[in-house]
């Protein structure tokens, strides 16, 4: 069992070939909404994607269900890839897309509880332990890998308990054709977006002007990170403070999950009217947005909250707060 850990671990350093320095270019790269211009502010770029928390493998903690792996090595990527999701969202919700993370630099405490949400316990509201759980009702045994759809359908179960008076929309697609469509989608629309793809190595969370696109890898495997006598967590391992790797994105597995915050409801129809404009003219298209709940569609039931009393109890209140966002009476979104 250790040397395959071992070999998790030592995963990343096989795509050395994308840790090559930025090129010195006038070009500007878009960082989950945020533009920087990469010739004259390539340290605040660097930042910017340090600032994200990332989240990898991990081993050693409590075993899943009691009785499941103690390490989600092997087959817990896209599960890491959809909390980099969702944490990036609450972070644009209680500390705002502009806040920056620093080492060593006490952090607000909003920071510390977003990010013990995500901590690897069965009593963290996001925890592997919760999004694995969540994924048998999806069809998904512990231990087994997900794929972006399924971790986009666990995601909007987990986001329902959130009161977050926000809307993360989660958009899934399994198309060979949806390149152009995701680039034109990252370039457009200008919202905070990860995106995590069906193949190992191309998990996502930023993208560049160009056909580059640059990414946080979760295939490393470090040891189980818990909360310190003081109540806060040592952040170090979090974050990706080596530099970002890229990769091309005609490279890009088309079997994918796109995601947008939405932090008010007037930005949710921005983006339906932007991406009706922009992304949905088109004759083939890798989504719809339609007025009502499809009648052939099964009845929308909300899941019920986790058995287990979690922390991060304070960002989950009723599904009663997605009235602020009814999507029955504006947009239901179907992806193809």
């Amino acid at each position: 069992m250790e040397s395959v850990l071992s070999k998790y671990e030592n995963q990343i350093t096989i795509f050395a070939d994308y840790l090559e320095e930025f090129p010195d270019t006038d070009e500007l790269v878009w960082i989950l909404g945020k533009q920087h211009l990469l010739k004259t502010e390539k340290s605040k770029l660097l930042s910017d994607i340090s600032a994200r928390l990332w989240f990898t493998y991990r081993r050693k903690f409590s075993p899943i269900g009691g009785t499941g792996p103690s390490s989600d090595a092997g087959w817990g990527c896209m599960l890491r890839c959809g909390q980099m999701m969702l944490a990036q969202a609450l972070i644009c919700r209680h500390l705002g897309r502009d806040w920056n993370w620093e080492k060593q630099k006490e952090q607000p405490k909003e920071y510390q509880r977003i990010l013990q949400c995500f901590l690897d316990r069965k009593d963290c509201c996001y925890s592997i332990h919760q999004m694995a759980q969540m994924g048998v009702g999806e069809g998904k045994s512990i231990g087994e890998w997900f794929g972006p759809n399924t971790v986009a359908q666990v995601l909007k179960k987990l986001a329902l308990f959130d009161e977050w008076n926000s809307l993360a929309v989660y958009v899934s697609m399994d198309n060979t054709v949806v390149i152009e469509d995701i680039k034109k989608m990252c370039r457009t629309l200008s919202l905070s977006a990860d995106t995590p793809a069906e193949r190992p190595l191309e998990s996502l969370t930023a993208s560049t002007q160009s056909d580059e696109l640059i990414f946080l890898d979760p295939h490393t495997t470090q040891t189980f990170v818990d909360t310190e006598e003081n109540g806060t967590v040592d952040d170090q391992t979090f974050h990706c403070l080596q530099p970002p790797q890229r990769m091309n994105i005609l490279n890009l597995d088309p079997s994918v999950a796109l995601g947008f915050f939405c932090k008010e409801e007037k930005d949710f129809d921005s983006w339906c009217s932007l991406v009706q404009k922009e992304i949905l003219k088109e004759n083939l298209r890798m989504f719809e947005l339609v007025q009502k709940h499809p009648s052939h569609w099964p009845p929308f039931v909300p899941p019920a909250k986790p058995e287990v009393t979690t922390t991060g109890a304070e960002f989950i209140d009723s599904t009663e707060q997605l009235e602020e966002f009814d999507l029955e009476e504006d947009f239901e979104i179907l992806s193809i």
